[in-house]
C-alpha cells in the first residue's frame, strides 16, 4: 500500500486579475524582475536578446542592452546592483552594472541556461531538467543542486524562476501551470494554474506563458509570457 504521504494531493491555487498592464509584444520574454518600481526583464532569439528596464505602468521601455547576435538570451536576476543574464547553450552568463546597464563580467557554467533566481546569496539557476543548481552569487561556481520532485515524480521543464517568501517559484515551459518549489528539499509545494489570463483575440502570434516577478514590499505577482501583449498583476488563491 502507498503510504499516505506519497499518496497526498499536492495543494492547487488559481488565481484573480488585480490589475493589467501593456507589454511589448515584440519580446521574448526570459525573465522578468521587479526592482524599485520597475521591471526588468532579459528577452531571447538570436539577434533579438536583450536586457531592459521597464516602467510599469505603460510598458515603455526605458533603458536596454543589447547582446550580440551570436547568443540567445535566456533568465535574468538583480542582486547587490548587478544584473545576470544567462545564454541558452553558450554557456556563458552576462553581469551588467543594473544602473548604467554596462556589460561588466562574463561567467561560465555547464549545460543549457534557462531561468535564473537569487536567495540573496546565491543564484539559482533552472536548465530545463528538473534540476535546480545553486551558484555562489560572488564567484559564480555552482556549490550544488537539487532534484524537483512531486510525489517523488521528477517535474521536468523548470524554466523561468522567481523566489517569493522563501519558495522557487518556477514556469513550466509549454504549460499554464507555476511550480511552488521547496529551495530545501526540491519537493513540489503547490501549483499555480494560470489557464486563461489571455483572451481568444489576444492569443495569436502569442508564446508560452513565462514570467514571473514578485514586488516583496507590495506583496504583488506579476506575470507574463513570451510575445504577450499585457503583464498580469494577479492574486494567488487556493483552489476550491
Amino acid at each position: 500500500m502507498l503510504s499516505a504521504i506519497a499518496c497526498a494531493q499536492t495543494p492547487a491555487y488559481t488565481y484573480r486579475v488585480v490589475k493589467t498592464y501593456p507589454h511589448d509584444h515584440a519580446a521574448f520574454t526570459q525573465g522578468l524582475q521587479y526592482v524599485d518600481g520597475y521591471f526588468y526583464e532579459g528577452t531571447g532569439l538570436n539577434g533579438r536578446s536583450t536586457v531592459r528596464k521597464v516602467k510599469v505602468d505603460t510598458g515603455q521601455v526605458l533603458q536596454q542592452a543589447a547582446l550580440p547576435q551570436e547568443y540567445f538570451g535566456e533568465g535574468i536576476t538583480v542582486l547587490n546592483g548587478k544584473l545576470m543574464q544567462l545564454t541558452w547553450t553558450s554557456g556563458i552568463g552576462f553581469v551588467y552594472d543594473l544602473a548604467s546597464f554596462r556589460p561588466q563580467e562574463t561567467f561560465r557554467y555547464i549545460g543549457e541556461g534557462w531561468g535564473l533566481t537569487n536567495d540573496g546569496r546565491n543564484l539559482i539557476l533552472s536548465d530545463g531538467s528538473s534540476a535546480l543548481r545553486f551558484f555562489d552569487a560572488a564567484t559564480k561556481k555552482e556549490t550544488g543542486r537539487i532534484n524537483v520532485t512531486e510525489n517523488g515524480v521528477p517535474v521536468r521543464y523548470l524554466n523561468e524562476l522567481e523566489w517569493v517568501k522563501g519558495e522557487v517559484w518556477a514556469n513550466i515551459w509549454q504549460s499554464d501551470r507555476i511550480a511552488r518549489i521547496s529551495p530545501m528539499t526540491g519537493r513540489v509545494t503547490g501549483w499555480v494554474q494560470m489557464t486563461g489570463l489571455l483572451t481568444p483575440a489576444e492569443q495569436s502570434g502569442v508564446d508560452v506563458l513565462n514570467g514571473i516577478a514578485y514586488d516583496a514590499k507590495g506583496d504583488r505577482i506579476f506575470v507574463t509570457g513570451k510575445l504577450w501583449p499585457k503583464v498580469f498583476e494577479v492574486k494567488v488563491l487556493p483552489k476550491r
